[in-house]
């Protein structure tokens, strides 16, 4: 299987890389013993890492800042629902500000890609309102709807 080619922010990351030169070697840290206390941001950091919650982690923080991400207009109109193997779901509360955003999708994938690695999203898949329920209580019959409402 061949290496995957790079496009974009990374392939300019690797032509600024080769461009700098091989950096100089930082001064190592001094070890701490291991009975001296450890600030908690850095046990929660190994954790994070240990684990492979970095993805998720950026992604329910993104999730979090989703106006600054799309601005507020568009955040008054959509609420990101779920991220699952690169799969962020969307939902808009009309069908014209689901393809508005339908429209951004390409755009918001670089973005969070930027923002978490790339791969980290792979799509965004953007879906309209739901649908009014017209079950009502435990008991239902199947293929009743709502028949002559709108008529």
């Amino acid at each position: 299987m061949s290496a995957p080619n790079p496009e974009g922010l990374e392939l300019a990351r690797q032509i600024a890389a080769r461009a700098r030169g091989p950096r100089a070697a930082k001064p190592a840290k001094p070890r701490r013993k291991n009975d001296d206390p450890q600030p908690l941001g850095e046990l929660v950091d190994g954790l994070v890492a240990e684990r492979g919650w970095q993805a998720q982690l950026g992604v329910h923080q993104l999730m979090a800042r989703w106006p600054e991400l799309v601005g507020d207009i568009n955040a008054a109109h959509t609420v990101p629902e779920s991220y699952d193997d690169g799969v962020l779901v969307v939902r808009a509360e009309s069908t014209a500000w689901m393809t508005s955003i339908r429209q951004l999708a390409p755009q918001l994938v670089a973005k969070l890609n930027e923002r978490l690695g790339q791969g980290s999203v792979i799509r965004i898949q953007v879906i309209g309102p739901q649908a009014p329920s017209w079950k009502k209580g435990r008991r239902s019959v199947p293929g009743r709807g709502p028949r002559d409402t709108y008529g």
